[in-house]
């Protein structure tokens, strides 16, 4: 039986079926839409958290690190109730829709990029700064220098934020109703097809999905190992 389940999910996938191709280019989209507004709004916060004294930045600090652990499931039912008719949101009309889904799983993303990103930036050598400082440097040259440096963590924080939102799914089947050719993505699908006793589809979604992951944190290390070649420090 599981032997016939994979060869049925490998046919789905090498027949290019249109069903699994709109899940993966649905989830794709609200997904790429949600890390690109954490990326757009967490990396200026994490730099400006790194590179500058503000008050209260601790107390700041320590939420985005306790927020980074939210239950997803909890994420959906607050913006369920922004968004519901009776909720301060519900005129927009966005229940329902993938604007919904995006909008929890930037919720979800927001802290991760904030805090990776912000461990990133503190982490890099002060040599780095004074040597600047020495070169004349103004500070916004300063602060691109040290983003410079910390770029590898940078990046491995965003896609950490790429992995929590590829692999949620409590969130946005509540505020996405998991409608059929609509809001239904990668996650929601395997869910649904495994109570369904579609074994296929559901291992077709996994095996994208694994796929996904592998080449995402393959193409970090071959940049990583570029880098360092580049400086002349592989071995």
């Amino acid at each position: 039986m599981l032997i016939e389940a994979f060869k049925k999910a490998f046919s789905l996938i090498f027949s290019l079926d249109p069903e699994l191709l709109g899940i993966i280019f649905l989830s794709f989209k609200v997904s790429g839409a949600a890390l690109l507004i954490a990326s757009a709004i967490g990396l200026p916060l994490a730099a400006i958290l790194g590179l500058k004294k503000i008050p209260a930045k601790g107390i700041f600090v320590s939420l985005m690190n306790t927020f980074m652990g939210l239950p997803p499931v909890v994420v959906g039912l607050f913006v369920y109730m922004m968004l519901s008719r009776s909720g301060s949101l519900g005129f927009m009309g966005l229940l329902y829709t993938p604007s919904a889904m995006i909008i929890a799983q930037t919720i979800l993303a927001l802290p991760i990029v904030v805090s990776l990103c912000h461990s990133a930036i503190i982490s890099v050598d002060r040599n780095i700064r004074l040597a600047s400082q020495t070169l004349g440097a103004t500070p916004f040259q300063i602060s691109v220098a040290v983003i410079k440096e910390s770029r590898y963590g940078i990046m491995s924080g965003i896609i950490a934020a790429l992995g929590r939102v590829m692999a949620e799914v409590g969130a946005i089947l509540i505020v996405g109703g998991n409608i059929a050719g609509y809001t239904r993505v990668m996650t929601t699908t395997i869910a649904l097809e495994t109570d369904k006793g579609n074994f296929e589809l559901a291992i077709a979604l996994g095996i994208i999905l694994l796929t996904v992951s592998l080449c995402i944190n393959m193409f970090l290390h071959l940049f990583q190992k570029r880098e360092v070649v580049q400086a002349g420090l592989w071995d």
